[in-house]
């Protein structure tokens, strides 16, 4: 991976990487409210997904009021996934999900990585080509598992 500048998010609000400051029941709130994919993800998933990951957070400033998340899976040596990307919808139009993905990509540099992927909305693909991103190689060569139930444990 390049090297990365992350965009500065606009006036009055803040890119953060610090756990402490996650609102866990805000982020259930936009995710279950506003993303498809997790409409049906219950609060205690949520916050296993939050424990096991690396989180990332732009608050409003100067509330403090988390008004974007998301979320990496990565064993922090050659793989990772960003995943949950979500920025408030009374909020959206400002920059804010580009300066997310690229603070998290600053972020993760680092590492040394090899790759980052994700799964990107039609919504969001193009905020993702703008921070660089692109469409796998030989996407034919990726594989997924879904167990039956759609849940290998009881986690969704």
């Amino acid at each position: 991976m390049g090297q990365v500048s992350p965009a500065t998010p606009p006036d009055g609000y803040e890119f953060s990487t610090d756990p402490a400051r996650l609102d866990p029941e805000r982020v259930h709130y936009l995710l279950s409210t506003y993303a498809y994919w997790a409409k049906t993800r219950t609060r205690q998933t949520q916050d296993a997904a939050i424990a096991k990951c690396r989180n990332y957070g732009i608050f409003a400033l100067p509330s403090q009021q988390q008004v974007a998340y998301a979320r990496v899976v990565t064993d922090e040596v050659t793989f990772a996934w960003l995943a949950d990307v979500i920025v408030d919808p009374d909020h959206r139009r400002r920059g804010l999900a580009r300066a997310l993905v690229s603070g998290i990509v600053a972020d993760l540099e680092p590492l040394g990585l090899k790759r980052i992927v994700l799964k990107a909305t039609d919504e969001g693909r193009p905020v993702y080509e703008q921070c660089g991103w692109h469409a796998v190689d030989k996407p034919e060569a990726w594989m997924e598992f879904r167990a039956p139930s759609g849940r290998i444990d009881n986690h969704a």
